[in-house]
């Protein structure tokens, strides 16, 4: 069973979710269906339908974050060290085409927030900088072409 990195903040919005989705969410749609029901004829039952199709995406959604929570391996940055890029980091990056500096903190795909900075660890150039230390340069394509970046800081926080 292969482990999904995280942190402890991304494990426990996971694991605050999979609480919402059991205990606010599983109720309210099973009340839902349980309406529906009591108006009759199922096979015409738009709002049957509905609330069925709900209650499969809460389903499997449960087991998604289950199966996640279970394999996670929590891990804290902070504890980290080293000048070497490796998951957690938080890393700072000159574009070396506009000489222009920014800061991505390297998380679990689950937690990835590109406007808040966070990078997942399956995003390119992520998988581009792991294992690379300050001073070196990485080459990612990206949509709009190749881009080179040069790694100007690796902090653990």
């Amino acid at each position: 069973m292969e482990k999904v990195p995280m942190t402890a903040a991304g494990f426990n919005r996971l694991q605050e979710e999979l609480k919402h989705l059991k205990i606010t969410e599983r109720p309210a749609v099973i009340k839902a269906i349980a309406e529906a029901r009591e108006h009759g004829d199922l096979s015409e039952n738009a709002e049957y339908h509905a609330a069925r199709e709900r209650q499969s995406f809460i389903e499997g959604r449960v087991l998604e974050l289950e199966d996640k929570i279970s394999r996670a391996e929590v891990i804290d940055p902070a504890k980290l060290t080293g000048s070497t890029v490796k998951f957690g980091a938080t890393v700072t990056l000159a574009d070396q085409d506009t000489d222009e500096e920014t800061t991505y903190q390297i998380v679990g795909q689950d937690e990835s927030d590109i406007k808040n900075r966070l990078l997942s660890i399956q995003a390119p150039l992520a998988r581009a900088l792991i294992n690379k230390s300050v001073g070196d340069s990485v080459e990612v394509s990206t949509p709009g072409g190749s881009k080179l970046y040069e790694i100007v800081s690796v902090e653990f926080r």
